[in-house]
């Protein structure tokens, strides 16, 4: 399998990031005991996955147990230039994932704030103030139920 960015994708390095998604704690040694390889192998090849932009191995918090009060999914509609939008909210500190995206709205970003303040002058000020965004609809989050990083690879 070929990635987007051209890398090479085989069924080791399929195996090598299931491994990362079900626990990305997991030593580079229990992994190649589990897939056959040596540990340097697995390490090798795992931080190709990374310089290729393949994977990312991040700690993933919640936002609303780490003290901040909202947590929200905007959705944007666009008159204008779309790609430049994304790339000015994809600017913004507090957005932390932006998607050009089809349907109802042409943009989705969430975004955290430590308080209803903060959220407010956001969303009215950074957000509305883009050139180019012509209106916004917030989904504000109440309590996370599920967040898995366990598709797999295809």
């Amino acid at each position: 399998m070929q990635h987007a960015n051209g890398f090479r994708l085989d069924d080791v390095s399929k195996r090598i990031i299931e491994h990362l998604q079900e626990d990305g704690r997991r030593s580079y040694s229990e992994i190649a005991r589990q897939i056959g390889l040596s540990e340097a192998a697995v390490r090798q090849r795992t931080q190709r996955l990374v310089d290729a932009g393949v994977i990312q191995i991040t700690a993933v918090t919640d936002p609303l147990q780490l003290g901040f009060a909202r947590q929200a999914m905007i959705g944007i509609k666009v008159d204008g230039d779309l790609q430049r939008v994304a790339e000015e909210l994809a600017a913004i500190d507090e957005v932390d994932y932006v998607l050009i995206t089809t349907g109802r709205f042409d943009l989705l970003a969430e975004a955290i704030a430590a308080d209803d303040d903060e959220y407010l002058d956001l969303l009215t000020n950074r957000v509305r103030g883009i050139e180019g965004v012509a209106a916004t609809e917030t989904f504000m989050y109440l309590k996370l139920v599920k967040q898995s990083y366990k598709w797999g690879t295809r």
